[in-house]
């Protein structure tokens, strides 16, 4: 029997006042708690009372996160009753304040692993001691260099894969004994974490190159042995190793990228939920990216998969593309291109005012775009300006300014459907209110990747895939974008993040039912839809006498 103390430090086994007077007994509770046996409706009461009286949204995740640290049934019994009120503060746009503040903040490693660069040698050990025996069927991990809207956090951002994985389970149900938040520490290049001696990582400067790409191998290897069923979720790497990484290791296990693919996923889902309202064809469209990091690259990857399903050739889809970042459009001679931007590079021959390119007002003017896609982080750059010129060439524009968090937005949905009279078609980064415009009120759809990979992330670990390919991201970017009310004057492009835990439950289904019938599951299942709902996970008690 486990002593009294573990019980109740065991936020996986921990019931606090609801433990029942038969278990307090067998379990040896017995005077260790309050009398009275609470429900778990009146514990999420009085939780819920808790969260309420603090004064800001950092305090109110503080207050979630001790909970999350104690009990995680009743935490995700709270999530799921407020589910809407609740995703921007345990994670964007509230999660940015904690992880600036994580190692002055710090009260508990919550069940994460911490790999160090700087110990190779026990790069397994970390994991294994980690999950202490649990089944782990999830793995998110980061080394937190490239942060969208805030770059290089070290050690601080796993609270990123901690608040990723809280998702996963508030949206999808994935259990919470089985998911495995990893932070590898590489060190940082934060001039700022580097001078605060209660900075919680390695004091110096990121590790590049082979002695990096060694750990991510050992890091890789340990965990699919010690893990052999799990799906293994990268998140926040730096555009010089996202892509880098992904294309090692995507063709031989269950892995995605969030940045990249999850990112483009919900995007790609976007247009298509805009192109069903306005009946146009995606083959019709021409797309400008305004921030080729990886975020805007893996946006643009995803739809040229899109647009080579819908029949054109590689070097036809390419022609639809204008990736423009801090430089202007990206010419094939442009100095520095990544690995991910190069193939989205344009021939200078092609424009007579090439030289004139250097600003997405000269891009949108000269290209005419009919989808503007903003990764940038540069607030405001959406303009009344070049949104009307872009407005002047195409009868639907479809913007989605996407940065987050709301300061670095590159324009608001008020705004933009005021200067299209009501024509664009919006999501935005950030969660943004109705607009009501000359009788109509707008919906705006937020491009939040917690859209997408909960579903998808779900569905593959239910159908015991093997690798995620094209063709089962496509099916989970039409399910997504098939959602959308096309009979109703203003809808939205995406879902609400009110209707979450339905259609992540949906997409899950379609992904699975996508991995049977391509035979990509590494054992026998016999439906998809029964092997969703035998791993769905709810917030109730369990019996523990």
């Amino acid at each position: 029997m486990k002593s009294t103390a573990a019980i109740l430090n065991n936020p996986f086994l921990n019931k606090g006042t609801a433990f029942t007077q038969a278990e307090r007994q067998s379990l040896g509770l017995v005077g260790t708690l309050p009398s009275h046996v609470q429900t778990l409706d009146e514990q999420a009461k009085q939780a819920y009372a808790q969260f309420q009286s603090k004064p800001n949204d950092l305090e109110k995740r503080i207050f979630l996160m001790n909970l999350f640290n104690e009990n995680r049934t009743l935490f995700f019994r709270l999530m799921d009753d407020h589910v809407v009120e609740f995703m921007p503060i345990v994670y964007d746009p509230t999660v940015a304040d904690s992880i600036e503040e994580y190692s002055h903040l710090f009260t508990d490693p919550q069940n994460a692993a911490f790999i160090s660069v700087d110990d190779p040698d026990n790069v397994e050990a970390a994991l294994k001691n980690a999950a202490d025996g649990r089944d782990i069927r999830l793995v998110v991990v980061t080394d937190a260099e490239g942060i969208l809207g805030m770059g290089d956090w070290g050690v601080n951002g796993v609270d990123i894969a901690v608040g990723k994985l809280m998702v996963y389970t508030a949206a999808a149900g994935i259990d919470p004994a089985q998911v495995l938040p990893v932070s590898i520490d590489a060190g940082t290049n934060n001039a700022t974490l580097l001078a605060d001696p209660l900075y919680l990582g390695n004091h110096h400067k990121r590790v590049t190159g082979d002695q990096y790409y060694d750990v991510i191998d050992r890091f890789v290897t340990a965990e699919q042995k010690l893990f052999p069923e799990s799906l293994l979720h990268w998140e926040d790497f730096g555009r010089s190793n996202a892509q880098v990484i992904l294309d090692k290791y995507k063709d031989k296990i269950a892995t995605f990228n969030d940045d990249i693919q999850g990112t483009g996923m919900v995007v790609l889902a976007g247009i298509l939920g805009a192109l069903n309202i306005s009946k146009e064809d995606i083959k019709d469209q021409k797309f400008v990216t305004f921030g080729a990091g990886t975020a805007g690259m893996g946006i643009a990857n995803q739809i040229l998969d899109e647009l080579k399903r819908a029949g054109l050739s590689e070097d036809e889809a390419r022609k639809h593309f204008y990736a423009v970042d801090k430089q202007g459009l990206l010419f094939s001679d442009t100095p520095d291109l990544t690995a991910a931007q190069e193939p989205f590079t344009r021939d200078r021959a092609e424009f007579d005012n090439a030289d004139e390119l250097t600003t997405l007002a000269a891009v949108v003017k000269t290209v005419h775009p009919t989808v503007l896609i903003g990764t940038s982080t540069q607030p405001g750059t959406f303009t009344e300006a070049i949104v009307k010129d872009m407005a002047a060439h195409t009868e639907r524009p479809i913007i989605f300014p996407l940065s987050n968090p709301t300061k670095l937005a590159e324009a608001t949905a008020a705004d933009l459907i005021k200067w299209t009279d009501g024509k664009a078609l919006i999501a935005t980064g950030i969660p943004a209110g109705d607009v009501d415009y000359k009788g109509t009120t707008y919906h705006i759809g937020q491009g939040n990747n917690a859209l997408m990979y909960p579903g998808l992330g779900f569905g593959l670990i239910a159908a015991k895939a093997k690798v995620l390919n094209g063709e089962t991201l496509s099916a989970a970017c039409h399910a997504l974008g098939g959602i959308v009310d096309t009979t109703q004057p203003g809808a939205a492009v995406l879902p609400p993040v009110s209707q979450l835990t339905t259609f992540s439950q949906k997409l899950a289904e379609i992904v699975a039912q996508s991995v049977l019938d391509q035979k990509l599951n590494k054992e026998p299942i016999a439906d998809a839809k029964q092997a969703v709902a035998d791993m769905k996970w709810v917030p109730e008690y369990k019996s523990l006498d």
